[in-house]
């Protein structure tokens, strides 16, 4: 074969293969879905996507985060959407944006510029591990501790409402069984010093500190507060920070990192003296959020105790309680 002719074969080879590829079928835009109808809804979820989210105290930070994106399919007559283009979205603005308040809102629009002809509705949800140094109660040491942490940003009727969600552990021993344990251990030091009409104070302070000074303790649980806020519309950084501390601080006993002695007494000292119910935890967490409308105008609060006396858990619901806010669901 000449070198002319082989070269027109390679070059009707390179044609017929472009002529494929340009007619690559594209179902979802030449084909009728088989049952016309609108959606609400339609996405993709778990799209793994590192992103530099603003916190309003800290400032920058990378996470690694896992996404849901969603557009509504108006137009019932449309096999479906184009979640390529939702994909290649969120890998730009990975590359290219921070995670604030107006990055959200412009993210949005893009979103339904994407589908203008079928969407007229989008969601977000981001889902990360958010990771703050903290020190320990009374030693010199710090450590790092994890705050499981959700941003969720919905554009309908026109309007971006923005959510950030929260998980914070700490300990709550029950208030029942320390009551309890406490009896038992005044019981115990009325039978040991029985019949002896006074006692030095050398040998109270030798019992409290043997092993019958804790004949009984409470028990107590990790726990966990699950906070659902929405962001005023003023704010452009995310408050995470901010609530985890208006949180922690409302229930004294979080969860800690480094440890020493000292630390794990003072952690002892603070459960002994903050005994809570799951309806106690809910009411100082729905107390102290109530406080805080400079930074979001509703909650939404489920608190958890992973009971160590039952094999169930202790579960309290609480909400702002304003009218078209947060209802009161059990989870969210």
């Amino acid at each position: 074969m000449s070198h002319f002719i082989l070269a027109r074969h390679q070059d009707k080879e390179i044609h017929m293969s472009e002529k494929r590829l340009t007619e690559m079928p594209d179902v979802a835009s030449s084909q009728a879905p088989q049952i016309n109808g609108t959606l609400n809804w339609v996405g993709m979820n778990r799209i793994a996507l590192p992103v530099t989210v603003r916190d309003s105290d800290l400032g920058d930070s990378r996470v690694n985060a896992f996404v849901q994106t969603y557009v509504n399919l108006k137009n019932p007559e449309v096999k479906g959407i184009h979640m390529s283009r939702l994909y290649l979205l969120l890998s730009e603005f990975s590359d290219n944006k921070t995670l604030s308040a107006s990055n959200l809102r412009e993210f949005l629009t893009h979103m339904l510029d994407s589908h203008h002809d079928i969407s007229d509705q989008a969601s977000l949800n981001f889902e990360f591990d958010y990771v703050i140094k903290r020190k320990a109660l009374k030693s010199q040491f710090s450590g790092w501790k994890d705050y499981p942490a959700q941003i969720k940003a919905t554009l309908k009727d026109g309007k971006v409402a923005l959510e950030l969600g929260i998980d914070v552990t700490y300990s709550s021993t029950c208030p029942c069984s320390a009551a309890l344990a406490r009896q038992l251990i005044q019981e115990a030091f009325h039978s040991d010093f029985e019949g002896q009409e006074q006692i030095s104070r050398d040998e109270v302070e030798s019992w409290l500190r043997s092993d019958k000074g804790t004949l009984a303790t409470p028990h107590s649980q990790r726990s966990t507060a699950k906070i659902w806020v929405k962001v005023n519309e003023n704010m452009d950084d995310f408050p995470i920070t901010e609530v985890i501390g208006v949180i922690e601080d409302a229930l004294k006993t979080p969860v800690q990192t480094a440890v020493k002695r000292e630390d794990e007494q003072e952690f002892a000292r603070l459960n002994g003296q903050n005994l809570m119910f799951c309806e106690d935890a809910a009411r100082r967490v729905k107390n102290a959020l109530n406080k805080q409308e400079s930074m979001f105008h509703d909650f939404w609060v489920r608190i958890e105790h992973l009971e160590s006396l039952h094999a169930h858990d202790a579960v309290a619901i609480a909400t702002k309680g304003l009218d078209n806010g947060y209802e009161p669901l059990l989870t969210r």
